[in-house]
């Protein structure tokens, strides 16, 4: 194998590709587990090397600081608040230029390997508002409007970036844009990874100590972020996270992550040992550092939050937040380990905006998540997502062709640097990710259901939501309300699918207080087919090919 070479699948590919639906998840599966995806050697050095550049591009907005003193002397200045404030700027222009989460080829995006910009920039592509009706919300696809707003975004940021400090007015200037942005388009702001950096950055608009409001925002994404693993999802996620790192590749300890390879492909007791461990180590962190007076505490507080983010970080996560994490460990470091700071000194406006935006919306997130972004609801890599599966019949996906869009269909960006079995192979692991986990059990049940009447399975492509909202959003990270029936009708408006020519199964996550999962079937020209509820029990006990018998009724 070369440097750029996936690792082959244990099977013919475009055998596999003719196969019924409880067969190609049987094989895949299968192969997940010892293989994971399988990525090429030469792409994590690529993402070590985006890692790199994230860090140097921070030094270099900190060079600009009379405030700060010259690199050779980082030790001094790297806690300083202004060095701070230039790590959440160019962390929210990192990530809403596209180059952070949500970009490269373990999302999915491989030629262009980025969306953001060469979308947002762009008049005429797809675009989400999150009230349609709402007077200017316009439409959805993008107007000139969007793009001299989304502009008008990168360039109040890059010019705050470049003074020697960020003024009230400056952090205001962000907000505010960021703000009207929002209203018109829900991918962006959620691609700025607005519930840390946007409001953080409300936090050095009007606190009076927005390292202590800095301070709250941080302890409630761990806080909350271990709350969302309190289901059986989240053992779900260390077998499939296990199988795909790049620190573990070792067959027999992949193996170890189901209990009885390669028939019963369930979570194993150590998966689920290592799950809860890990809720207890999120969970954990932000208590100890809370209660933490700068002494020993605080130490091991510290080393706790470097035990969980370098376990993630080294895991190379699909989705690929190693900015994020590297970010989040280095405001700890600030936040806990380099001042002395406190919740009271926060400033009760701002307390009151924090009370709501990192404790209310996360927990409405937690009990009614058809309402809010997991990402807002602070449910990171929990397993318990909102997803989607798109199934085009025939030559229907051609249809997409008709979108403004800037990376073409999945097939015809790896036919630059693959055959075609082997893009197959490396599609079809896409199928494997989200069969392995806990909701992904429903869809052997869910996708005959939804094809009914449009045809036999062998017919239909599978494409997962996540990579038909990177292709026509130009952004995509988990976030399930992205590609559902929004998108739906707005890419019906576009390509005018025929009844039958694309249906999606829909699947909503589970609420904290409920042990059910809600899912929706639709086809794209008539609607909604069938809606109904399962049982979180009933999914624990089947194989990622098995269906429920008798399947669900709405």
């Amino acid at each position: 194998m070369g440097l750029l070479s996936p690792t082959p699948t244990p099977y013919d590919p475009l055998e596999w590709e003719q196969l019924p639906l409880p067969e190609k998840l049987k094989w895949v599966c299968r192969a997940w587990v010892v293989q994971g995806y399988g990525t090429p050697v030469a792409i994590y050095g690529a993402y070590g090397l985006k890692v790199a550049g994230y860090v140097g591009g921070w030094l270099f907005f900190c060079s600009v600081s009379a405030q700060l003193g010259p690199l050779s002397e980082i030790e001094q200045w790297w806690s300083h608040s202004v060095a701070f404030e230039k790590a959440i700027l160019w962390s929210l222009l990192f990530e809403v230029m596209g180059f952070g989460c949500g970009s490269g080829p373990l999302t999915g995006r491989y030629l262009p390997p980025v969306g953001g910009l060469l979308y947002w920039l762009r008049p005429g592509t797809t675009k989400l508002p999150p009230w349609p009706t709402l007077p200017g919300a316009g439409g959805h696809q993008r107007t000139w409007l969007d793009v001299m707003l989304y502009a008008g975004l990168l360039g109040v940021t890059v010019r705050a970036l470049l003074l020697p400090e960020a003024a009230m007015l400056d952090w205001v200037a962000v907000v505010l844009v960021l703000l009207v942005l929002g209203l018109r388009d829900r991918t962006i702001v959620l691609a700025a990874r607005v519930e840390h950096y946007g409001v953080t950055a409300v936090c050095f608009a009007f606190s009076p100590n927005p390292l202590a409001a800095a301070m709250a925002v941080q302890l409630a994404l761990w806080f909350f972020a271990g709350v969302s693993k309190l289901n059986h999802h989240f053992p779900t996620v260390v077998s499939v996270m296990t199988s795909n790192s790049p620190t573990t590749p070792f067959s027999w300890l992949r193996k170890r992550m189901v209990r009885g390879y390669p028939d019963d492909l369930r979570p194993s007791g150590l998966a689920t040992a290592a799950g809860h461990f890990g809720t207890a180590l999120e969970l954990g962190t932000p208590l100890v550092l809370l209660a933490g007076d700068g002494g020993m505490v605080t130490v091991v507080g510290l080393v706790l939050m470097l035990a969980l983010h370098t376990f993630i970080t080294s895991n190379v996560p699909m989705g690929v937040p190693l900015e994020w994490n590297v970010m989040v460990v280095y405001g700890a470091f600030v936040l806990f380990g380099a001042h002395d700071l406190h919740l009271a000194d926060v400033g009760l406006p701002v307390g009151v905006f924090l009370l709501v935006a990192v404790v209310g919306v996360p927990v409405l997130g937690n009990l009614m998540p058809e309402r809010v972004s997991f990402l807002l609801s602070m449910r990171y890599y929990a397993g318990n997502w909102p997803c989607s599966v798109w199934l085009f019949r025939d030559e229907a996906w051609r249809k997409l062709a008709r979108l403004t869009k800037s990376a073409p269909w999945i097939y015809d960006q790896l036919a630059v640097a693959y055959d075609r079995g082997t893009s197959v192979g490396l599609v079809g692991k896409v199928m494997a990710f989200r069969a392995m986990h806990l909701h992904g059990r429903a869809l052997p049940t869910l996708v005959p259901r939804a094809l009914q009447g449009a045809g036999a399975f062998e017919r239909f492509q599978w494409l997962d939501g996540e990579l038909v909202a990177g292709l026509a959003l130009g952004w995509n990270f988990g976030d399930g309300h992205l590609h559902q029936e929004q998108l739906a009708q707005a890419l019906q408006a576009q390509c005018g699918f025929e009844p039958g020519e694309l249906r999606i199964v829909c699947l909503e996550s589970q609420p904290l207080h409920r042990q059910t999962l809600d899912y929706r079937l639709l086809d794209a020209a008539t609607g909604e087919l069938d809606r109904g509820r399962l049982s979180v029990a009933a999914l624990r006990g089947l194989q990622p090919w098995e269906s429920l018998e008798p399947p669900p009724h709405g």
